[in-house]
């Protein structure tokens, strides 16, 4: 047994699939080092950029006691481990949560609280000279220390599986043909040299576990494109979609910052602020949000939810601002039976809210939104359908990408993520989601399975459409 296995070790077919390994490793490892320090480079950028815009904020303050109110108003409701607030006034006097020191081993951090900890981690200070004294900013760098145990996580996560299931494809390899190794291993060549998009290809006349690892590898190598796609474009549209609000936020502070405005115009600068940064932080929460519905973890608050019901309730909330826009708002409840689906409420309401905004935001003024709960061919269906523009059909598709907008909406309220989220959802309930023509305008049609019975038909009911039977 050891002088096969010895034999075996030796063979062309497994140092063919060892070397592979090593260097599907190392260019692992060097790609997992350059995605490390990037992401290093670009958290501390991010850090930085953070701290110049806390420096304009409070540069904004009118003097040097307002700047100490300011901080201290600030250092009350911060935590010193993480930002750090100090004031040192024209008179001596220190505002903030916490004193930055220097002895003879170097600069130290010591809370302004009683009795005057020293405060452990690394920070980025920025510091300025203001009205006299000096105010300094700094951010804890943990964020960006915590960076090397998530790509260790990662390394372990994915490299060493990798690794080992790649040696046992190379046991299994190396009692077939050099030929069928060859291609398995050129395969694994283009992967690790960057190009996603290599497959093994047709496997006829293969043994069978040599056709398995085939087409495990083209399966992974499919997951690892779709993934490096998908957070290249989630990257694109937000490099995009942020851009423009972050420049005009750091043009509104730094007018205030430069010039000696009236207060009048100086709130109206920091009000045009505030509403570009919580633009920015509604990205943020929807991509996030959008992230924990695809994970699948809402699936344990999952009930019975009644459709109609659901349908009423949003009619109710929304027929006062339908109102105001001038346009109808129009509710339809069919079926002999109550629509439900297992489901979460909470987030198929925000699909119902999500759909009816977008009808208010874009259909215009007289436009009619008719939203309707029943049954559509035996299943539990919801529709919100409107008479505005609607959309082409060649960009139906491309709506339920994240931060992507049509070109007639950009000078409109929103982020782009408003159909990303509904498709989500709709998504984690398994469900089917269209976008039709109304003729004028768009129909949102969601089609749910039955509890339970797949796409059966209800007993006792035929099959019908949303107008009932």
């Amino acid at each position: 047994m050891s002088g096969r296995v010895s034999r075996l070790a030796r063979s062309m077919p497994f140092r063919l699939a060892l070397g592979l390994v090593a260097l599907f490793s190392v260019v692992s490892l060097l790609s997992l080092a350059a995605s490390y320090f990037v992401t290093q480079r670009s958290f501390d950028q991010t850090m930085r950029a953070d701290l110049r815009q806390d420096m304009a904020g409070f540069r904004a303050a009118p003097s040097a006691g307002a700047l100490a109110t300011l901080v201290e108003a600030e250092a009350r409701e911060t935590d010193p481990e993480r930002l750090v607030l100090s004031y040192i006034a024209p008179n001596r006097r220190h505002f903030g949560n916490a004193v930055i020191g220097r002895d003879e081993d170097g600069y130290h951090i010591v809370s302004a609280s009683g009795g005057n900890p020293k405060i452990k981690g690394r920070y980025l200070a920025l510091t300025a000279s203001l009205f006299g004294g000096q105010l300094t900013i700094a951010r804890s760098r943990d964020e960006i220390d915590a960076l090397g145990d998530v790509f260790t996580n990662i390394l372990v996560l994915s490299l060493i599986p990798t690794i080992l299931i790649a040696l046992s494809g190379g046991l299994y390899l190396a009692r077939r043909s050099a030929r069928h190794v060859g291609q398995i291993g050129r395969t694994l060549d283009e992967l690790t040299g960057g190009n996603l998009g290599a497959r093994v290809g047709s496997t006829q006349g293969w043994s069978p576990d040599i056709v398995d690892i085939g087409q495990k590898l083209d399966e992974m190598a499919r997951a690892q494109e779709a993934s490096v796609t998908a957070m290249r474009q989630v990257s694109s549209d937000i490099a995009h979609d942020l851009k423009t609000p972050i420049q005009r936020v750091s043009v509104y502070l730094d007018e205030m910052s430069r010039k000696d405005l009236p207060q009048p115009e100086a709130n109206e600068l920091l009000g045009k602020a505030k509403a570009e940064l919580g633009g920015i932080a509604s990205v943020f929460r929807g991509l996030l949000q959008i992230s924990q519905i695809e994970t699948g973890s809402p699936r344990s608050r999952f009930s019975d939810v009644d459709l109609g019901a659901l349908v009423q309730t949003f009619c109710e909330i929304y027929e006062p601002a339908v109102g105001e826009a001038s346009q109808s708002l129009t509710c339809t409840v069919d079926g002999p039976e109550p629509a439900v689906v297992r489901g979460d409420r909470d987030l198929l309401g925000q699909v119902l809210a999500n759909l009816i905004e977008n009808a208010l935001r874009h259909a215009g003024p007289g436009a009619r939104i008719e939203i309707s709960a029943g049954y559509v061919d035996g299943r539990p269906s919801l529709s919100v359908s409107d008479t505005g523009p609607g959309i082409p059909a060649a960009e139906r598709d491309l709506v339920l990408r994240r931060l992507y907008r049509l070109d007639r909406s950009r000078t409109t309220p929103g982020n782009g993520l408003g159909l990303s989220l509904v498709a989500s959802v709709i998504a984690l309930h398994d469900a089917e989601l269209a976008l039709l023509g109304n003729d004028p305008g768009l129909r949102v049609e969601i089609t749910f399975a039955l509890p339970g019975r797949g796409d059966a038909v209800p007993p006792e009911q035929t099959p019908q459409g949303p107008g009932g039977a």
